[in-house]
């Protein structure tokens, strides 16, 4: 069944209110209201690994181009998802920290088997 597309996150602001998250708390449920999909959040999971496998390897074997590399390598991956998959805009352009975290804790919650539903509870 096609989802409808998260009108929130076309918009400058985060929300239709133009309220905006003033903590990582608040900024998180609104982040997973933008990756309800799972080839989505597939799509950031390869990213965020390949961004940190890029960095390991700029550490292990010196090559400081594998630094710019990495967040290439990783938007590509996540901005496919939004404009292909979710249909939507990424929270990167109006929370850059708070998008990376949240692809990070994201990453760390589905590799460990407790994917956060898209209302941002969390599994026990």
């Amino acid at each position: 069944m096609d989802q409808p597309r998260n009108e929130a996150f076309l918009e400058p602001s985060v929300d239709r209110d133009d309220a905006r998250p003033v903590s990582f708390g608040a900024f998180w449920p609104i982040y997973l209201s933008a990756h309800r999909r799972p080839g989505n959040r597939a799509l950031h999971v390869v990213g965020t690994l390949s961004s940190v496998a890029l960095l390991l390897g700029a550490a292990v074997f010196g090559e400081p181009w594998l630094i710019l590399a990495a967040p290439a390598v990783g938007y590509a991956f996540a901005w496919t998802g939004h404009f292909v998959i979710e249909g939507n805009r990424p929270a990167t352009f109006g929370h850059p920290f708070w998008s990376l975290a949240a692809d990070v804790r994201m990453t760390g919650l589905i590799l460990a088997g407790r994917a956060p539903p898209a209302d941002g509870a969390l599994k026990r």
